[in-house]
């Protein structure tokens, strides 16, 4: 179910970072020049592509003669503006290069493999392994991400690297999970160091509420937007956050925990209050975070039959999400908040004929501008496909950083 109550930008373009034209750059302007195409999926003309860009027609030519010899983009036809010579459009080439995401969560371990427009091309997922036997687990994952890169065919050489989205807290910067509360065994584990050694692709770790707002940015429902919150939904639940079209992560990679409504929201926390009220029997008492799910697809099930109880325990979880969401939006002042996860897809229509009244009514969220309320449209699975995108766009997204002097 999608809900807006307004669109992300008044005039309904994809905004484009500008570029520079200052000498020993263009690694930079390579990337603004990806990236401006990348958003129009019909392509656009190396004309557009200065005018969109501020980059000067000769930097614009040279950056796209480039990416045609790399494979990267390519000319997809002609388009007429009505007079003159019609102009030739780039597009680009899907299958040019990839990168591969794996999701550890305390239910299910899932891994994809992208391409460079972040669809799916291979996935597969397994129950996360209980017992807490790290080593064992991680190199199941890198068995997984092996086994998808062969069943797919793609070539190795054209996969730009392994993307690694866990449950906070992590160590980003050391590539550790750091005691994950619902993944015993985990206390700061080099998981990345580990399935890099063991698949032979650089990797990349994050958070995965981080991972799933960097792919709903790359391919998913908030392409056009620079400010947005990503509510994430499943055995925990954090926020991912973008201002002006930069993630935000704090100081030690670990921002958008939600503290007490994280635990609130939890799916273990939901099922034991259906066990404490008799709305479920004593049978869907949680062990272990599959139990948790399973007994959310019940809880679910009776809300959906008209069991009242059941309906009132996803009613309050949805009013303690949107108050959390229409805080967090104030604060940020986003146009756009995306919701998913593997139990927001259990819950999305209930929930949402809540929480999207109450960011309408909100006199702050709207006091300036509209603000659009969406579920994510990269499934369950937006976690895995985020931290395939984390290599996408640290891989070819335009970074401002990239132009600070060592």
């Amino acid at each position: 179910m999608t809900s807006t109550t307004g669109s992300t930008a008044s005039t309904g373009q994809p905004t484009i970072r500008r570029g520079t034209n200052l000498p020993r750059l263009g690694d930079f302007n390579e990337s603004v020049i990806l990236d401006a195409i990348r958003r129009h999926p019909t392509g656009l003309s190396r004309v557009e592509l200065a005018q969109a860009t501020g980059l000067s027609a000769q930097t614009v030519s040279n950056i796209t003669r480039r990416l045609l010899d790399q494979g990267i983009a390519r000319e997809s036809g002609k388009h007429s503006t009505g007079s003159g010579k019609p102009r030739t459009l780039l597009e680009i080439v899907p299958a040019a290069r990839y990168a591969v995401g794996v999701h550890l969560d305390p239910a299910v371990i899932t891994c994809v493999l992208v391409d460079l427009l972040g669809t799916v091309v291979a996935q597969r997922s397994v129950v996360t392994p209980s017992g807490g036997d790290t080593d064992a687990i991680a190199a199941d994952m890198a068995a997984s991400v092996s086994a998808i890169v062969a069943e797919s065919g793609a070539d190795r050489e054209r996969i730009l690297g392994l993307g690694i989205a866990a449950p906070g807290p992590v160590d980003a910067a050391a590539g550790w999970v750091v005691d994950p509360p619902e993944l015993p065994g985990w206390g700061r584990y080099p998981l990345r160091d580990r399935l890099s050694e063991a698949t032979g692709f650089p990797a990349l770790l994050d958070k995965d509420v981080t991972a799933a707002v960097v792919a709903e940015r790359w391919t998913g429902a908030a392409t056009d937007s620079r400010n947005l919150l990503f509510f994430y939904l499943g055995t925990g639940s954090g926020m991912g956050l973008v201002v002006e079209d930069t993630v935000l992560r704090g100081v030690s990679g670990n921002a958008g925990e939600v503290g007490g409504l994280g635990a609130a929201s939890s799916t273990k926390t939901l099922v034991e209050e259906g066990v404490t009220l008799g709305v479920l029997g004593a049978e869907y008492t949680v062990t272990n975070p599959a139990d948790a799910q399973r007994g959310l697809e019940r809880l679910a099930e009776l809300a959906a039959a008209g069991d009242a109880q059941a309906d009132g325990i996803i009613e309050r979880l949805a009013i303690r999400i949107g108050r959390g969401v229409c805080a967090a939006a104030t604060l940020l002042d986003v146009d756009t908040i995306v919701f998913g996860g593997p139990t927001w897809k259990l819950l999305a229509d209930r929930l949402l004929r809540v929480i999207e009244p109450m960011v309408a009514r909100s006199p702050f969220v709207k006091a300036t501008h509209p603000t659009t309320v969406v579920s994510t449209t990269l499934g369950e699975n937006v976690a895995a496909v985020g931290a395939a995108s984390l290599v996408l766009d640290q891989a070819l997204s335009a970074q401002p950083r990239s132009l600070l002097l060592g």
